[in-house]
This record gives C-alpha cells, sequence and structure tokens, in this order.
C-alpha cells in the first residue's frame, strides 16, 4: 500500500492555460475498423490521414481572435497538420494555434 501511495504522490497533475493564441483541444481516438478479410500490408504502410479534423475545446488563451464564441467542450474543425502535441509529466496535451482553426460547429 505505501508503495501506491508513493506513486500517487510522485505525480502531478497538470495545470495548464494556453496563452499566445492558442487553444487546447481534445481529439477523439481513431475508430477501429472491423475487417472480415485478412490484407497484408507492407510493414512501412500508413493510412492516409485526414487533412481536416474535429476537435473539443479543453481551454484557451485570453488574446484568441474569436475568444467570446468559445466555450469548453464546444467542436471546432481543424488543419491536422497543425495541431501541436506536448508531453509534459507523461501527460500528452493537444494544441493548436486560433488561425488554424476551420469552423465552430453549433
Amino acid at each position: 500500500m505505501a508503495a501506491m501511495e508513493q506513486n500517487i504522490v510522485m505525480e502531478k497533475v497538470v495545470s495548464f492555460k494556453p496563452v499566445n493564441r492558442h487553444i487546447q483541444i481534445e481529439l477523439s481516438p481513431p475508430t477501429a475498423v472491423d475487417a472480415e478479410t485478412t490484407i497484408l500490408l507492407p510493414a512501412d504502410f500508413k493510412p492516409k490521414e485526414e487533412r481536416h479534423v474535429v476537435a473539443t475545446v479543453v481551454s484557451w488563451a485570453d488574446d484568441v481572435r474569436f475568444a467570446e464564441n468559445l466555450k469548453e467542450g464546444i467542436e471546432i474543425v481543424v488543419d491536422n497538420s497543425m495541431i501541436e502535441q506536448i508531453n509534459i509529466n507523461n501527460s500528452q496535451l493537444s494544441v493548436i494555434q486560433d488561425n488554424y482553426i476551420i469552423a465552430i460547429l453549433i
């Protein structure tokens, strides 16, 4: 029990406040495709990624140009290639700058 308590103490909760027009987002996990047949693919094969994806807003910088239209949990369409992944204390966070937001879903 003492070892478990030590692990809990060693983990730090990350408080993250984006700045400089960045928006913290959450991406949906990729959906698994059920395949009824087996197809062998080359080891270096990577499926084509979509150019734009839907993400959920977690938080945003005060200077985001359209901050008045954002709220926690709202979905936005973003340029997938411009998402930045940040690792802090074994937690992965995703952020994107406001000029790579294509649309707000309402």
